[in-house]
């Protein structure tokens, strides 16, 4: 009998916000997969579980996911990583697939899970919601995201200054993902508008590693990947 795929949010950093169905899965499945970007490298997403799972008893399946847009580099590595899940689902073995936030929302397993039901049909799957860096950061800010009918994005911030400008003046409130590439640019669109007062950032949000950022200070910095910039007018 197949074993199930479980899509397993962790939350945006912290330990205490794992749901309880995703502390169950933790401690039901002997296959606990994370995702990380290199072999020998640390996996954010596994620290979060860290305190929930005794190594010794389960079967630890790091998977690498590269940072890289070459297709050759990356068809290779789902297809190693997709392999290797599936070696572990056919023996009987549920496996949950650990990630930061929520498993559906800019996240690896939307695309481990597309691999999986290409490459091996009906596979069964099953996604538990976690909370998202999204919502981590408006909690940690005591900053609503939404009130009535204001209109909320969650954008991939790119090096596009109008597309990025666009996005501010058309909502009431943006969250800016993916940030740290193009904070100088964030911050000059910032200025335009007048928007500095109205902008937060937070690095790693809730975990013990976490940063809020005056903007002052991101001037020429180079803040960590998971960073995010929220922007609420």
């Amino acid at each position: 009998m197949t074993g199930v795929l479980y899509g397993v949010g962790a939350g945006p950093g912290d330990p205490e916000l794992i749901t309880i169905k995703a502390f169950r899965a933790l401690q039901d499945c002997p296959v606990i997969a994370y995702p990380k970007k290199r072999k020998g490298s640390k996996s954010y997403a596994r620290k979060i579980i860290d305190a929930y799972v005794n190594p010794a008893e389960k079967d630890m399946l790091g998977l690498v996911f590269p940072m890289t847009k070459d297709p050759q580099i990356l068809e290779r590595e789902w297809n190693q990583t997709a392999e290797a899940v599936w070696e572990k689902l056919q023996s009987g073995h549920d496996v949950a697939f650990i990630t930061e936030g929520d498993p559906l929302l800019y996240s690896t397993f939307i695309h481990m899970m597309t691999v999986m039901k290409e490459r091996y049909g009906d596979v069964p799957i099953h996604i538990i919601p976690g909370i998202s860096s999204v919502n981590g950061a408006a909690a940690r800010l005591a900053l609503p995201l939404a009130d009535g009918d204001d209109l909320v994005a969650i954008v991939p911030a790119n090096d596009d200054y109008e597309a990025m400008k666009k996005a501010i003046v058309e909502h009431d409130c943006v969250i800016f993902i993916k940030v740290a590439k193009v904070m100088d640019m964030m911050l000059r669109i910032l200025k335009e508008l007048n928007l500095t007062d109205h902008a937060s950032v937070v690095t790693k949000v809730t975990s013990d590693e976490e940063i809020v950022w005056c903007l002052e200070e991101l001037e020429g910095a180079e803040p960590e990947y998971l960073t995010l910039m929220v922007v609420r007018k």
